[in-house]
């Protein structure tokens, strides 16, 4: 279809075009000027995502993902906010409200479910582009009844949101209550079994005393090794002396020195006196018997001195033994001591770990139980909705212009729909497409003659034909 045939089939169809305009124009007036006027109230609200939380001390990070605040708008439109807003205006207690839930349901379920829904149908949620700000609009009736139903929204938001971050909040802090006494009762055993194992054993302090025990078994150990020393020591003089007078003890007894010189000058002396008086003299024999005396004393010094030296050796074995005995019996008591010492830093230990787990809980507690109490929330009103002065819906002027052109668009369809269920010749080009033949002449209703197409002018150039 060609401009020219869309032309005329308009021309043609005309008057079916304008009615057609005309009526649709002259409804949507009409019907916008009945509808209702409707009210839209809004109320804005801001969300604190950057400040850290007040008791945790940090960001969370939950606060910076790209769906939170589509989260939050869900929350708005969510049915616990409707219901909250519904019991926070008391609608449920209206009586008629209750008397219209009655004839729609008639009776059937809560009033509750089915206020909610009838609020969230005029409810209207939008976050702004690049900011934190989130717009609730609400439509009614009235402007104070859209005012308040948009600031009731803001307001119940800001209380759900709340609860959702404390409802969490009380139950790990009641988790946690749980958990703190198991570990206060893990503390305690622990507790008690380390200051029973150091009663039964007598040991405070494990390490001072396994320093005292070693301290002693060191001295035990220099102990035996000087007896042992000693031992070998008288052993060898017995076994390698010739004679008792050429021991060390013996030669170093300032006795024995002492009688080995009253010997000497004895014998010197008995020597000038059997010189001067014979053998036989009285004083001869006096100074024989003087020096058979000294000799009988130093014999015996001497033998009671290598009588000490083989009774040190004896008392040095003896020792050995019971320095060997005492050296065993210590390292007995200082493996008893490293043992008790391994268990009681076992169970220290576990003191120190419970205590620790305990700590860390309690910790955790008490977060919680701060969190449960909080009352603050990253949510603020920005803007409290105020009452519209003009109505919302409908828009007059719009709706007219929509209808003029919806109305061109029905008259212009209507029209091209009904030339195609008739169709009609309406031009030469119409008869070459429909019949594909040439057109030799058309014929002028106003001046009464025909015309030729400019294809055949040329074999009949100055013939006027005049209908029959």
């Amino acid at each position: 279809m060609t401009l020219q045939q869309f032309l005329l089939i308009l021309w043609a169809r005309r008057r079916l075009v304008f009615f057609t305009f005309l009526g649709t124009v002259l409804t949507a007036t009409v019907v916008t000027f009945l509808l209702p006027k409707e009210y839209s109230a809004s109320a804005a609200v801001v969300l604190d995502v950057k400040s850290p939380d007040p008791i945790a001390g940090m960001v969370l990070p939950g606060l910076m993902a790209p769906g939170y605040m589509a989260t939050q708008v869900d929350i708005i439109n969510s049915d616990r906010v409707a219901m909250r807003v519904v019991k926070m205006l008391r609608m449920d207690e209206n009586p008629a409200i209750q008397e219209q839930w009655q004839e729609a349901t008639e009776g059937k379920g809560k009033i509750g479910p089915w206020l909610v829904e009838l609020l969230q149908k005029k409810l209207d949620v939008k976050p702004s582009r690049e900011s934190n700000v989130i717009s609730i609009t609400y439509s009614g009736s009235s402007p104070e009844f859209a005012a308040a139903m948009a600031n009731a929204f803001a307001q119940a938001y800001i209380d759900v949101n709340l609860e959702l971050r404390v409802e969490p909040a009380r139950q790990n802090a009641k988790w946690f209550d749980e958990q703190s006494k198991q570990y206060r009762e893990r503390l305690d055993n622990a507790q008690k079994a380390l200051s029973d194992y150091q009663q039964k054993s007598g040991i405070v302090a494990t390490d001072e005393r396994l320093d005292y025990e070693t301290q002693k078994l060191n001295e035990l150990s220099t102990q035996l090794t000087a007896a042992q020393a000693q031992g070998t020591d008288a052993s060898s003089k017995r076994k390698t002396a010739g004679s008792a007078d050429t021991l060390p003890e013996v030669m170093q007894s300032p006795l024995v020195t002492q009688l080995k010189g009253d010997i000497a000058r004895l014998e010197a002396r008995l020597k000038e006196v059997s010189g001067n008086v014979g053998v036989n003299h009285p004083q001869y024999q006096r100074s024989q018997a003087e020096l058979a005396e000294l000799k009988s004393k130093m014999n015996a010094e001497v033998s009671r001195i290598s009588s000490s030296i083989g009774t040190a050796g004896n008392i040095s074995k003896q020792k050995v033994s019971e320095l060997i005995a005492a050296i065993n019996t210590q390292k007995t008591r200082i493996l008893e001591l490293k043992e008790q010492r391994d268990e009681i830093t076992l169970l220290v230990r576990e003191v120190e770990s419970a205590q620790r787990a305990f700590d860390a809980v309690s910790q955790r507690t008490t977060q919680s139980r701060l969190e449960s109490q909080s009352v603050q929330t990253n949510v603020a009103m920005l803007n409290q909705a105020t009452e519209p002065v003009k109505h919302a819906r409908p828009k007059r002027m719009l709706n007219v212009l929509l209808s003029m052109f919806v109305g061109l668009l029905l008259g212009v369809g209507s029209a091209l729909l009904l030339e195609l269920s008739q169709r009609r010749i309406r031009s030469t080009d119409d008869l070459n497409q429909t019949l594909g033949i040439p057109v030799l002449a058309t014929l002028d209703a106003e001046e009464n003659k025909l015309r030729w197409p400019n294809n055949l002018r040329c074999l009949f150039p100055m013939r006027q034909v005049r209908p029959a």
